[in-house]
């Protein structure tokens, strides 16, 4: 899965102020991913706000990003939850025909073993139509998937292709690499970390910040995949504080304020999240200010 490599985006649903999905800020906010470098685009993660949208509105995102998208990237699509036989039900159902790979979340709330993990995955790889991404990510779902289960799932399945790891521990991220099988794609999930990880052999990222600075995020990722050391952290260090602001009061909420800064969206969000407070969008806005002079 090379196509996979290098920097993918975790597209937003970008609302009215009516809450209704504007689907012309949505063919703007991709137009922005594809002429700024992004390798690929990710629909339906958990920065599209999917938990929050109906069927139709999810079939309207889906449909809109794969016609603004017009074959010019590959797309990746997010199928996951806490109910395994709803997933693989999903993954039958839907046309997945544009997408070259499901992202599939570890199951949430439930908390289950690191044995339920397994089993969990093993019934979707049994059943998807396209490689599985597994996605890693204790700070939403409260448990981790820990190296040996990912390891034992990359060993049991072929077409569990790669992992996105966003435990946020570079020596977790880091045991992956070392053992993972040839060809297993250890992708960030956390963008601060994204070039360490890289660094040390990961496969690239499936960002939120590269979604508001795309060129800037995807040359850091693409130097630091040639190992190009000192030029890849120059750019790490130009964005890192827009990556804690992007993050300070919740995902999507700063990287919204982001596109509201720089006119291509509005910053609505639906309940239970809420738009940043005042002092930080008036920061997330003078930081954009300054990168739209250099």
């Amino acid at each position: 899965m090379q196509s996979l490599i290098g920097t993918g985006v975790a597209l937003v649903t970008p609302f009215k102020s009516d809450f209704s999905v504007d689907v012309e800020a949505l063919v703007r906010i991709v137009e922005h991913q594809i002429n700024n470098g992004i390798d690929y685009l990710v629909v339906m993660g958990t920065t599209a706000e999917n938990a929050t949208l109906n069927e139709s509105e999810k079939q309207l995102v889906i449909d809109t990003v794969i016609s603004a998208n017009n074959n010019r990237l590959p797309m990746v699509i997010g199928i996951g939850g806490n109910d395994t036989r709803s997933i693989i039900d999903e993954m039958q159902s839907r046309d997945l025909s544009a997408f070259s790979a499901i992202l599939s979340v570890s199951p949430y709330y439930n908390k289950p073993t690191q044995e339920g993990i397994y089993q969990h995955f093993k019934a979707i790889a049994e059943a998807a139509p396209l490689p599985v991404i597994l996605y890693n990510v204790p700070g939403r779902t409260a448990s981790n998937m820990l190296p040996a289960t990912v390891l034992r799932l990359a060993s049991d399945f072929k077409n569990i292709i790669g992992i996105k790891e966003a435990a946020g521990d570079i020596v977790q991220a880091m045991k992956l690499i070392q053992h993972k099988p040839e060809g297993f794609l250890v992708i960030s999930g956390d963008d601060m970390i994204t070039l360490p990880m890289v660094l040390a052999g990961g496969s690239g990222v499936i960002s939120v910040i590269a979604e508001g600075f795309p060129r800037l995020f995807s040359d850091m990722v693409r130097l630091g995949l040639e190992r190009k050391v000192d030029e890849a952290y120059a750019l790490h260090y130009k964005i890192a504080d827009a990556i804690d602001m992007a993050f300070e009061q919740g995902n999507p909420p700063g990287i919204k304020e982001v596109f509201k800064a720089m006119g291509l969206s509005g910053n609505t969000v639906r309940l239970p999240l809420v738009n940043v407070d005042e002092n930080l969008a008036e920061r997330i806005g003078k930081f954009v200010s300054e990168y739209s002079k250099q």
